[in-house]
């Protein structure tokens, strides 16, 4: 904002400077003309200025967002290890049920067989 009114300032004043009529006018003319240039070299190096940060400001954002992708992709691999651990834990689980209900079912069956032969 401080550059845009230093440019305007110098405008106006290179304005003001070509008004003037007489032996001093070219004087004026060539003022205005280099006022006129730094002013454009001034707004040239704000655009400079505002391009690089924007450039810089681009590039942090691309790379929170690689960052939040990789972390997102780390939670999904750990919640599919998860899934398939507690899968394997739940298949072992059941499996351990049916055997032990195997071996009841064969304690009672042999139980009954006993009891069948003393009578």
């Amino acid at each position: 904002m401080k550059t845009y009114q230093t440019v305007l300032a110098t405008l106006i004043a290179a304005l003001a400077l070509t008004a003037c009529q007489g032996p001093e006018a070219e004087k004026a003319r060539q003022d205005a003309a280099t006022a006129a240039e730094s002013a454009a070299a001034a707004t040239r190096e704000a655009a400079d200025t505002a391009a690089e940060k924007t450039r810089e400001m681009a590039d942090k954002a691309a790379a929170a967002s690689q960052d939040m992708a990789d972390r997102a992709s780390h939670a999904a691999d750990r919640a599919v290890d998860a899934t398939s651990e507690a899968t394997a834990d739940a298949a072992d689980a059941t499996a351990n049920a049916a055997d032990k209900t195997a071996d009841k079912a064969r304690e009672v069956a042999d139980k009954a067989e006993h009891k069948a032969d003393q009578h």
